[in-house]
């Protein structure tokens, strides 16, 4: 995730883009030194950093070494040399970095016990990683934790396994990771290991007007974590001030010392907080009594692997000679809506601004089945490639698509907006960038009563306690997860909807209870 030092982000998105791939994003000063204090309060006199970047964690470990008259030795790994050109200018001497090896953390980590380690691991997403990679990635999750991890971790979980690892009795780990690393589909297993093998002392948050890496799509966190006996409790906070002194003053008190204003603490119990996700607030006990799931089923959007080819405007399809046989209405941007609904106006809005706003929807059939101008079209197609794209190389045939029905309702689950429901009046087919939601009864008053439940404010604020949080507030929630979102009992009482579902269920029993009755007595050939 983010690396080391104050410098700020690249104006332009080709260096932005750069340090994405190489999951480079350097850590401020008052996020660097309250880490560096922390694991120096274990009584170690050597700071490891499996990252080094930019040398953050070095100047702040030599910041408190001259505060407190200590000797500090300095200690880490680094895989890209031309970071370590940004540390000396970050006034990093050679004896500072002398003890810093340039290889890679997770495969060639030195064959020695630490106690003391701090690091802003790479950020690197899981489908920036080869096969390959990670391949070996899931062999050091079995001989580290006993299990694979989902495939979907990215590198920085394994750096964190990897730190863990080699630290001695009583060590001290002090790293700042994204939120999906109690959030994604593998937090379960990971937590769990890290829950029955270490103590976690504390877990640090931040609002978004306090985060450490403005305008960077992460939500970052800071684990504080020891190698010892675990513990039932921890201390969660959220800071809700940027350059908060009052961090490093908490942190170096052993966090005893009472927070300030920009600080929130929460004593909380390790059982809830690793189920709850420690990213999110403490639950309140209270179990909830709906789920969303209860009322629709959702569906993720229509993935076309190529949304260049197959996602056309107007203009596109006219000029190809495409007739709308073979075209639906569809969404791809949720920018593209700037409300909570789609009608035809805005179908048409779009098409007057030359947006694409029809999908090329085609079946399994032959190419030379298809019309002229589709088989030009789809041969052109094959000479840019798109068969042997990963997501396309797995249909049969390539140009066959994925069919939805239109939903009444799309959940915009990501985006720089904050995640809403949207009304489908336009009956449109929503790409990826939405979920389809669609309720179990689809009568008109039943969908009425689930637009009130999808757009009432008390169920779009529980939307955090089931989706993975980014940076700027942003929410991604799957389809799954979004089953399980709580809605408030008021909301769904005040509509009469929990009369509904037990209608519902007496039908479908009746039903079903009929069509076994009706099996009785018939003669085993018409059965």
């Amino acid at each position: 995730m983010p690396k080391a030092n104050s410098a700020r982000l690249p104006a332009s998105e080709e260096a932005r883009e750069l340090l994405r791939k190489k999951g480079q994003f350097w850590t401020p000063d008052w996020i660097a030194q309250p880490m560096v204090a922390y694991v120096l309060a274990g009584g170690g006199d050597l700071l490891f950093d499996p990252a080094v970047g930019a040398g953050a964690f070095f100047c702040a470990a030599k910041a408190i070494a001259l505060e407190k008259g200590m000797r500090i030795a300095l200690a880490g790994m680094e895989i890209d040399p031309t970071a370590l050109a940004q540390a000396r200018d970050n006034k990093l001497g050679e004896d500072d970095l002398a003890s810093v090896v340039i290889g890679d953390f997770i495969f060639q980590t030195p064959a020695l016990r630490l106690s003391a380690i701090v690091a802003n691991p790479p950020y690197i997403r899981h489908h920036r990683l080869s096969q390959d990679q990670k391949g070996q990635l899931k062999k050091l999750s079995v001989r580290t934790i006993g299990k694979p991890l989902d495939g979907r971790a990215g590198l920085h979980i394994y750096f964190l396994i990897r730190a863990l690892s080699l630290l001695e009795e009583n060590g001290r780990l002090a790293f700042i990771m994204p939120a999906d690393t109690c959030e994604g589909k593998f937090a379960r297993d990971l937590w769990s290991w890290i829950a029955a093998n270490f103590a976690l002392d504390a877990v640090m948050t931040f609002a978004p007007e306090a985060s450490p890496f403005p305008q960077v799509d992460t939500n970052p966190l800071i684990f504080f974590i020891r190698r010892s006996a675990p513990q039932a409790k921890f201390w969660w906070g959220r800071c809700h001030s940027r350059e908060a002194v009052m961090l490093r003053e908490w942190v170096q008190s052993g966090f005893e010392k009472a927070p300030g204003n920009g600080l929130l603490l929460i004593e909380r119990d390790l059982h809830e907080g690793v189920t709850t996700g420690l990213s999110r607030e403490p639950e309140l006990g209270h179990t909830p009594k709906y789920l969303l799931g209860d009322f629709v089923q959702v569906r993720r959007g229509v993935a076309t692997g190529a949304n260049d080819f197959f996602f056309l405007t107007a203009r596109q399809a006219a000029g190809l000679g495409i007739c709308d046989e073979y075209l639906v209405k569809a969404i791809g941007r949720t920018r593209d809506i700037a409300g909570d609904e789609v009608t035809h106006d805005t179908l048409a809005m779009l098409e007057a601004k030359d947006r694409p706003t029809l999908l090329l929807s085609l079946k399994g059939d032959t190419i030379e089945s298809y019309p002229e101008p589709i088989q030009q079209y789809l041969r052109t197609g094959e000479k840019l490639g798109l068969p042997d794209k990963p997501l396309i190389s797995q249909r049969k045939p390539w140009y066959k698509m994925e069919s939805r029905t239109p939903p009444p309702f799309l959940f915009a689950y990501l985006g720089r907006r904050n995640s809403r429901f949207i009304r489908n009046t336009a009956k449109v087919i929503p790409l990826t960038g939405f979920l389809c939601v669609y309720p179990k009864n689809n009568g008109q008053m039943g969908l009425e009563q689930i637009w009130k439940i999808l757009s009432h404010p008390d169920t779009t604020a529980n939307l955090s306690r089931v989706g993975k949080t980014y940076g700027d507030g942003a929410i991604k929630v799957e389809p799954r997860l979004l089953e399980q979102l709580p809605v408030p009992d008021h909301i769904v009482e005040q509509i009469g909807l929990p009369m509904q579902l037990r209608l519902f269920e007496e039908q479908a029993s009746y039903e079903m209870s009929t069509k076994q009755d009706g099996d009785v007595g018939k003669p085993a050939e018409d059965r």
